[in-house]
């Protein structure tokens, strides 16, 4: 089954997307939006036979890992977690309009990590998952901290999707491009956390074009996630920190936990050292889509058994 590269779907798509239901939302509102997403995910649930195969399999490694049977897939798993989808586009939409308060976030921070990241002069890294809703943790930097929030992504239209962000007025949310981690890329990253702002990347899929790869174990099979991480992280010598948003019983939890102080190596264990590093966060991510098994949004193959 050939279905192509998560990416590839999501430049055909994911802009166009947002662009479509930024309009709607301006002009119709949530209310009148919600029954409308709610169709089209639907017929993507029909029609995308690929996304529905990936949606069953991360259901049943899940299952199978845990020892909770009641978590193998059937039609109404899969298709509720198409609909868990649709609402955490409803709710990314709320983000970006500002309709969401603080005051309907739960801040879990055990360690203080959110004092140390105020107390520090220079900024520090942040890493995700597409579990859940990152767009709420995003939104901390808007209504509650007051930073600049730099979150890498992989995708061409960057520079579109941050002209929409200003838009709906995310002043301090940008977006930045980094397919190709080149000389002058990481002199910015480098100088963006000097001036004390933070850097945010997703930790669970791996680049289009030729980016390394850890092997680990994930959910009791082996899957691929990418190095970046943790190579970006040794090269600029940053603090790094996890940070998930799970949404518990209609009321979203942001977790902040931490990682790694530093991240070092020899030039000769520098794969080892970003392997071992990938397999401990492959295993915090697993305890994570445990806490919430149908907010894991990824429709695409994940585990394979060829390169």
């Amino acid at each position: 089954m050939n279905s192509g590269h998560w990416a590839r779907h999501n430049e055909r798509g994911s802009f166009l997307l947002m662009s479509f239901t930024a309009w709607l939302a301006r002009n119709l509102g949530r209310r009148v939006l919600s029954p409308l997403l709610h169709l089209i995910v639907l017929y993507f649930y029909l029609a995308g036979r690929t996304a529905r195969h990936s949606v069953r399999e991360y259901q049943t490694h899940l299952a199978t890992w845990s020892g909770r049977p009641e978590l193998l897939p059937t039609r109404r798993s899969v298709f509720r977690q198409f609909l868990a989808f649709a609402d955490t586009l409803l709710d990314k939409l709320d983000v970006w309009s500002g309709r969401l308060a603080l005051e309907q976030v739960t801040l879990l921070d055990a360690d203080d990590i959110r004092g140390k990241l105020h107390r520090e002069k220079r900024g520090q890294m942040l890493v995700g998952a597409h579990l859940g809703n990152l767009e709420v943790c995003r939104a901390l930097a808007e209504l509650g901290e007051k930073v600049q929030m730099n979150v890498l992504v992989h995708t061409k239209h960057a520079e579109q999707f941050n002209r929409l962000l200003n838009q709906a007025g995310a002043t301090h949310l940008r977006l930045i491009q980094v397919s190709e981690l080149d000389a002058g890329t990481m002199l910015q990253l480098s100088q963006r956390l000097e001036r004390g702002e933070w850097l945010a990347i997703a930790g669970d899929r791996v680049p289009l074009h030729g980016g390394r790869r850890a092997r680990v174990e994930f959910l009791g099979q082996p899957a691929d996630l990418p190095q970046g991480p943790w190579l970006l992280a040794g090269l600029l010598q940053c603090p790094i920190n996890l940070l998930f948003c799970l949404k518990i019983d209609g009321r979203y939890q942001v977790t902040l936990e931490p990682f790694a102080e530093r991240i070092e190596w020899r030039r000769s264990e520098r794969d080892q050292v970003i392997q071992r590093h990938a397999q401990a966060y492959a295993e915090r991510l697993a305890h994570y889509c445990l806490k919430a098994p149908q907010q894991w949004f990824n429709f695409f193959p994940f585990w394979t058994s060829h390169d």
